[in-house]
């Protein structure tokens, strides 16, 4: 998943950019409003940090003006204000979320996954039903079948193989699936996704598609040799 850092102090805009690659996100950034507004309007994120108090052009008439364009596009506000009138300024402009300076990265790393979780369930209604090869899911009805034989797959395998199949032509790394999986007041665990995986992959035995992992990268679905 490719994120946006619109962030102009140096130390902050490091330490967020190494911290999010480590969680396996692909991570672009710009110091200033203007270059941050050419860069969103003409690239394809799947999220926005964005920073209010950014030179050339500030970070809400960047959100305003991206808002034109990408109605839908995640955006989360950073900001060292944090009077009423401030957060309702930046929500009024289009944010999704607000965080206020000086902020942990574990709530940082949580926001981002509940943006990105709320984003995926407004974009994916119009996919009903999930297929690779012989492999195909329900995901209204929540069952899932590999050549019209149903698979028995517990909650957890359904959501770890609708992930899969969402994004069958591309690797997911660990962090990401583990993101996907976290619910509310809940954390899944890399060492979880590993049991969820090895899991899934014994459900697909002889299925004809398995689950192959990309060392260093993470998993994909491929079609079984």
């Amino acid at each position: 998943m490719k994120l946006f850092i619109a962030e102009d102090d140096t130390v902050l805009a490091d330490a967020l950019l190494t911290r999010l690659a480590r969680l396996g996100f692909d991570t672009a950034h710009a110091a200033d409003g203007l270059q941050a507004q050419q860069q969103l309007l003409a690239g394809d994120f799947d999220a926005v940090i964005l920073d209010i108090g950014l030179p050339g052009l500030d970070g809400l008439q960047v959100l305003r003006n991206v808002r034109v364009h990408k109605p839908a596009l995640p955006i989360l506000l950073l900001t060292a204000l944090d009077s009423m009138e401030d957060r309702v300024a930046g929500l009024d402009a289009g944010a999704d979320d607000y965080l206020v300076k000086p902020f942990e990265f574990p709530e940082l790393e949580a926001r981002i996954r509940a943006l990105l979780r709320r984003h995926r369930v407004v974009d994916s209604p119009q996919r009903d039903e999930l297929r690779f090869g012989p492999l195909r899911l329900d995901r209204a009805g929540q069952r899932a079948w590999a050549d019209n034989a149903p698979l028995e797959l517990s909650a957890r395998e359904l959501q770890l193989l609708d992930i899969l199949l969402a994004n069958a032509d591309r690797v997911v790394t660990k962090e990401q699936i583990a993101a996907e999986l976290s619910g509310e007041g809940e954390e899944v665990g890399a060492n979880a996704v590993e049991v969820y995986v090895h899991r899934l992959r014994k459900k697909l035995d002889g299925s004809g598609v398995g689950v192959r992992a990309v060392r260093g990268l993470g998993y994909l679905l491929a079609a079984e040799q």
